[in-house]
This record gives structure tokens, C-alpha cells and sequence, in this order.
């Protein structure tokens, strides 16, 4: 049978690696929540919207369609029918995302599309609220952490592969801010729900945090 597979965790500790993965091996679709909150804060710095101003961001709402598309195996987030995977991964959208994904009105649009996804199942989805409110019901649920110089690095190589040139302590910086203020808002903040397992993956490989992962699924009927 097909099931549901929910991956949340902090800032850069590997969960769209490991819901990737999953995804592939199962044949599962794969749902990247933090790329939609990253397409969202793009459209709203574009477009000069002031993400303070909840009237304003409503209307935004409104002009904004996020789609997934594979491209040469992977994939592929689009803003309007405009390939933007680059652009949302840029410090400058990592100093606004946390914010922006905070805004509840942001957050009940998203979730409705992500729920929308995966009501036939079969799908991997991570973020930071998958398995508290997204997917309560999920057969898997998974909470990833790592070591904050661990995942300092991890962020930091990921950057420099795409040609973007970032300073490691401000990129530090970035994430221990991201963690405060997902764990710490309102709106379905970041914590782990209580019949999720946690994968510490500090010391783990990729490899090995996949079969641990992989077996969990496996032991639920994936």
C-alpha cells in the first residue's frame, strides 16, 4: 500500500536529501513545503509586498501558483510557470523566509495545497509543521537534527556547489535564527511530534541515514 511519509527537523539537517530519496526509491511524490515558502517571500520581495501588512499579503496569495516539475532528475520548483530553484535558495530569501512562513493566513494557503497533495497518499513531504498539521495522520513520521556547526558546513558546501559565495558564520547565524523562530512562533511552530522517530544525523552518511529511514518506512506497509 501507499502511505504517508512526513519528514520535519531544523534548518539544514538534510530532510529534503532524505524525503528526495525516499521518494525515488518508492515512487512516491515528493512535496518540498520550504520551497513554497521560499517561492512565496520571492513573489512578495519582487513584488514589494509588505509581508507585515496581512491585507496585502492576502491579496498577494491570491496571484501566487507553485508547481513541482522534475528537470534532468530533479526537482524543480516554479513561480508562475518561472523556474525559480536558483533564485529561492539565495541568502536573500533565507533572511526572509522564517518570517514570512510565520503569517498564518501564509500558512493555512500553503497547507491546503499541501494537503491537497497528498490525499491519495503516496507521497514524502518535509518541512517543519508536516507531521503536527499537515499530515497528523501520516504512517511515518520522522524528526531530523544535526549539531548546528554540522549543519553550518552541510548549507555552506551546498551553496558553494551552486556558485553562491557565503560567509560560514553569517550562514550559522542564519539557521540558529531560522530554528528560534520556528520553534518559537504562533502558528504551528517546529516541534516533534510525539510518535515520530528522531534520526540524529550528525555522524550519519547520507547512505546510512537513508536505510535507517527506508527500514522505518518498510515496517509501515511502504
Amino acid at each position: 500500500m501507499s502511505i504517508i511519509i512526513a519528514v520535519d527537523g531544523h534548518s539544514s539537517c538534510g530532510k529534503s536529501t532524505l524525503a528526495k530519496a525516499l521518494a525515488k526509491h518508492l515512487h512516491y511524490v515528493y512535496g518540498d513545503s520550504g520551497a513554497m515558502y521560499r517561492a512565496v517571500t520571492l513573489y512578495f520581495l519582487n513584488n514589494l509586498v509588505n509581508y507585515h501588512d496581512v491585507q496585502a499579503v492576502t491579496e498577494a496569495l491570491g496571484n501566487i501558483k507553485i508547481r513541482f516539475k522534475r528537470i534532468e532528475g530533479q526537482n524543480t520548483t516554479f513561480l508562475n510557470d518561472e523556474n525559480v530553484e536558483r533564485e529561492i535558495r539565495t541568502m536573500r530569501i533565507s533572511e526572509h523566509v522564517s518570517p514570512v512562513s510565520t503569517i498564518p493566513v501564509v500558512r493555512r494557503a500553503m497547507v491546503e495545497q499541501q494537503q491537497h497533495m497528498g490525499k491519495k497518499r503516496g507521497i514524502v513531504m518535509d518541512g517543519r509543521d508536516i507531521s503536527t498539521v499537515v499530515f497528523p495522520d501520516a504512517e511515518l513520521k520522522i524528526y531530523l537534527t544535526a549539531e548546528a556547526d554540522v549543519r553550518t558546513s552541510r548549507r555552506h558546501l551546498e551553496l558553494a556547489s551552486k556558485g553562491i559565495d557565503a560567509d560560514w558564520a553569517e550562514i550559522k547565524h542564519n539557521l540558529l535564527e531560522r530554528d528560534r523562530i520556528d520553534s518559537t512562533r504562533f502558528d504551528s511552530p517546529l516541534r516533534q511530534a510525539p510518535d515520530a522517530v528522531v534520526i540524529d544525523n550528525t555522524f550519519l552518511s547520507e547512505e546510512e541515514q537513508f536505510e535507517l529511514a527506508l527500514n522505518y518506512a518498510r515496517e509501515r506497509g511502504a
